[in-house]
């Protein structure tokens, strides 16, 4: 089979699994060279461990000097006769690989993690292989959908304003053009929803069956990501439903530290960079402000990705040598704090007010952008042969 990157508006419909490979190993390298965590954690479980922040997250923790031990939870399709599977299904296999070549205990659970049963496989897992407990739980699930625990059916998030529609402009990585879109406002379902699904209530659930279980170890952490950006954007993001899910689960941050302190334990939301992943492509009206965001802080050298972020956060913040996490006045951990630098956003913003249908590709990092896109779906890597037979039968041999 000739794998080649079929894309639907903003959506990857397919993956090449060598790619993946080349993704995981480049992300790899880097922590390899970069500077290593003093004290790590030892046994992590990660909810949502096979793309973007989660995956970078799992491979600064195992190769970032520490050897940790790694619990990775997601919900991924394998090669088929239908489809050659997701890029998430062939991240945790080639992380896995690359972790025993290295010594360094990993466990790939692949289910809905909403699921009790799941929940109750990785409790499982933790006695048997992990000594009974936990060092840090972090949550990075991105998902539309959650189920409700007491009668199955669906909440669905909606990516929508409240009060009044706003209009701005979207990428079509299919066409690569910028399209006018307008993000209408939400009803009050459609807001209760979506904090349902994306707001704190299901990591909540997580951390307490988890300490009914009793596998957290003395002073065990938990961190969730979120993203807030500036104020340009917060009419489509801060202030519409995504935000509002967002504040809850820095709410519920709070609660898990104070159920978290009875074992010298706490918990934070950490506030992240604006990124292409999976999550944040669906954005409407989002596309100006990070193809603006994404030249000028390449211009400035303060640009990162998932890898770079996670990095700094587990070396420079969560697990460096001062006992005292830096926090803001809301006990938010920043590490979109050069984003947010007034210098990038003076810039951004003027650079915004120039971009149009004709000329986002040229003012913008429309080339950076779907660069990124692609790498996390296997393809734009040079030193790849795309059209080289790949063979299914092959790929439905690898294993976790």
């Amino acid at each position: 089979m000739i794998i080649k990157p079929v894309i639907s508006g903003v959506v990857a419909r397919s993956a090449h699994p060598f790619g993946c490979e080349a993704a995981v190993l480049e992300q790899i390298e880097f922590i390899k060279k970069a500077k290593p965590m003093t004290d790590g954690p030892k046994r992590v479980l990660i909810l949502g461990a096979s793309s973007g922040f989660g995956l970078a997250s799992r491979i600064a923790l195992a190769f970032g000097g520490n050897k940790t031990h790694t619990i990775g939870v997601s919900f991924e399709r394998g090669p088929s006769e239908k489809s050659v599977g997701t890029a998430g299904w062939y991240n945790n296999i080639f992380f896995k690989q690359q972790a025993d070549k290295a010594g360094i205990k990993s466990k790939n659970i692949i289910g809905d993690a909403f699921s009790p049963a799941v929940r109750q496989q990785v409790i499982d897992y933790i006695n048997e292989e992990c000594d009974g407990k936990l060092d840090l739980i972090i949550y990075s699930l991105a998902t539309g959908v959650r189920p409700n625990p007491d009668t199955g059916e669906m909440w669905r998030s909606s990516i929508k304003t409240i009060g009044e529609s706003v209009t701005g402009s979207t990428l079509n990585l299919e066409l690569d053009q910028l399209d006018e879109t307008t993000v209408s406002a939400a009803n009050e379902q459609e807001i209760e929803d979506t904090i349902k699904v994306m707001g704190g209530e299901d990591w909540e659930s997580w951390i307490d069956d988890l300490i009914n279980a009793d596998v957290l170890n003395e002073g065990c952490r938990t961190i969730a990501y979120s993203y807030i950006g500036p104020e340009a954007t917060y009419p489509i993001y801060h202030q519409g439903t995504l935000g509002r899910a967002k504040i809850n689960l820095h709410q519920t941050s709070h609660a898990l530290n104070l159920k978290l302190a009875g074992i010298g334990g706490s918990a934070y939301a950490c506030v992240c960079k604006a990124l292409v992943t999976k999550a944040s492509v669906f954005i409407p009206g989002f596309s100006t402000y990070i193809l603006s965001l994404f030249k000028v802080m390449k211009a400035k050298g303060l640009h990162e990705g998932c890898i770079e972020q996670m990095h700094r956060l587990f070396a420079d913040i969560l697990y460096s040598s001062p006992s005292q996490i830096p926090v803001d006045g809301e006990r938010l951990i920043r590490i979109d704090d050069r984003e947010l630098r007034e210098d990038v956003q003076q810039e951004v913003s003027k650079l915004m007010a120039s971009i149009t249908p004709d000329n986002f590709a040229q003012l913008g990092d429309y080339e950076g952008y779907k660069k990124d896109f692609l790498k996390l779906n296997g393809f734009g890597f040079s030193h790849i042969d795309y059209n080289t037979d790949v063979d299914l039968n092959a790929l439905e041999q690898l294993h976790f």
